[in-house]
């Protein structure tokens, strides 16, 4: 750092506010706690903060708006994890001031939990996949609402999707009451609605997908068992940088999924696991275990010894934390997974190419768009042809090479 820092400045983030206080190096008050508006942040930064100020926020739901607003402003800014914070500095007396004042000290002691900022591509990122999430919580919930209506009534419904326009003359003309009929009617008008919400934001991760900043990644990810586009990008979303864990354990640790540990004296015991760590992260690792137990013969088999010894539901959450340690191995090494098998990765990055017409509006063949991901994972070279969906497909005799946004910019 270019500058020695002068002052250390906190700020306590609230919905209308923030109270702003500062310590120097001896960890004496030089700026005494007092209330800006967020309104009037911008000008009261521009006007007191020193490019030789350090500044620390925790984090909230504006927090990255507040950090890229005074990073220009500061030798520092850092964003504190709340949660660690607490334990930290828990005391029996709380108030704004103090609060913004144990901030400011813990920053000057160097002793803040720091929180990884992410770029904006990752913010854009995580952002749409919990608008999808949000979507799809509402989906569902409407729903469980008509299968209670059935049961209730102990109405066994038709063959095939009972919420799709097709069967709405058999939801007409079920024997309800008029109020049950239009909670029904209004419940049905809200799965209409999202669907095709839903799908429109599932085009645009699918476009995502293959953007120069996400799409080096996916193949790595898709290549899995059980890991699909959604979860893939999902994945990404909450992974932001691998390389900021440096080990398995560390993105275990992120994640939630491992295990609590008491270890004192004589006394060595593990718990649950801790969940804490991001939560899309962790229940995504779970879907994926399930599949990749009920297709996948190694993960099967894994699963089956483990479950026998320390039941079903232990064992699904173990094979999670397997699982997402090879997701750490090949996203760090970009490299094919062991136990990957070529003929299944082309079926799973066919899916990948024909989900929303993606290779077409890449104006590729979908073979091509196979063959090309395949020669960057580094397997499947000998092949020529693969089976999806009961035909096969052949490969193209020449592929282009892969031309990631980088080597445009190289060109250029």
């Amino acid at each position: 750092m270019s500058q020695t820092i002068q002052r250390f400045v906190a700020l306590d983030v609230h919905k209308n506010y923030v109270v702003v206080g500062a310590v120097n190096t001896r960890q004496e008050v030089v700026l005494h706690p007092r209330r800006v508006s967020l309104v009037r942040l911008d000008g009261w930064a521009k006007k007191h903060l020193k490019p030789t100020d350090a500044v620390v926020l925790e984090a909230t739901s504006n927090a990255w708006y507040i950090h890229d607003l005074l990073e220009p402003l500061a030798a520092r800014v850092v964003v504190a994890n709340p949660y660690l914070v607490k334990l930290i500095a828990a005391s029996f007396v709380k108030t704004d001031k103090r609060d913004t004042l144990v901030l400011a000290r813990l920053l000057a002691a160097n002793i803040i939990p720091e929180v990884w900022v992410p770029p904006l591509h990752v913010r854009e990122l995580r952002a749409l996949v919990s608008h999808r999430r949000r979507l799809v919580s509402q989906r569902t919930a409407a729903k469980n609402r008509l299968q209670s209506v059935l049961m209730r009534h102990n109405i066994v419904p038709p063959a095939g999707q009972i919420f799709s326009t097709a069967h709405r003359d058999w939801w007409d003309r079920l024997s309800l009451s008029d109020s049950e009929k239009l909670r029904a009617r209004h419940d049905l008008a809200v799965i209409d609605h999202l669907s095709p919400l839903m799908e429109e934001v599932e085009m645009e991760l699918a476009r995502l997908s293959v953007d120069g900043f996400w799409v080096d990644r996916v193949a790595f990810l898709v290549q899995l068992p059980g890991i699909g586009l959604l979860t893939a990008m999902t994945l990404l979303g909450a992974i932001g940088d691998i390389t900021r864990f440096a080990s398995n354990k560390k993105l275990v640790g992120y994640s939630g999924l491992g295990s609590r540990v008491y270890d004192s004296g004589q006394t060595h015991r593990t718990g649950r696991i801790t969940k804490q760590g991001r939560r899309e992260l962790r229940s995504v690792m779970i879907e994926a275990a399930w599949v990749a137990v009920r297709f996948h013969p190694f993960w099967q088999a894994k699963f089956e010894r483990l479950a026998d010894r320390i039941g079903k539901q232990k064992a699904i959450v173990a094979i999670a934390r397997k699982l997402l340690v090879v997701v750490w191995h090949v996203l760090t090494a970009q490299a094919a997974d062991r136990q990957a098998d070529p003929q299944a990765v082309a079926r799973s990055l066919m899916t990948w190419a024909t989900r929303y017409g993606l290779a077409t509006s890449l104006g590729i063949p979908r073979t091509l768009f196979v063959r090309r991901e395949l020669d960057r994972l580094g397997i499947g070279q000998t092949m020529n042809r693969f089976k999806y969906n009961g035909n096969y497909y052949h490969f193209p005799l020449t592929v282009p090479p892969i031309v990631t946004d980088e080597k445009i910019a190289v060109e250029r």
